[in-house]
């Protein structure tokens, strides 16, 4: 369960960091980071911080391609 605390914790720091992003990004800066996981664990993190509304999720142009920021 810490390791999931921790990558909210990390996805919400780069979301403030970095503005809004997709899920390709924040799975790119979080290897870069050094922790490593799949883009469905980003995802699947991503809808529990949806839930619980601390981030929003976005389309942005016409491109079907979901962005995530704080609220």
């Amino acid at each position: 369960m810490s390791n999931v605390v921790n990558l909210e914790v990390e996805i919400t720091d780069l979301l403030r960091r970095h503005g809004s992003l997709s899920v390709a990004f924040l799975t790119r800066f979080l290897n870069e980071r050094g922790i490593f996981c799949t883009r469905q664990k980003v995802e699947r993190t991503l809808r529990k911080l949806v839930e619980q509304k601390k981030v929003e999720a976005f389309y942005t142009n016409g491109n079907k391609r979901k962005h995530y920021r704080l609220r």
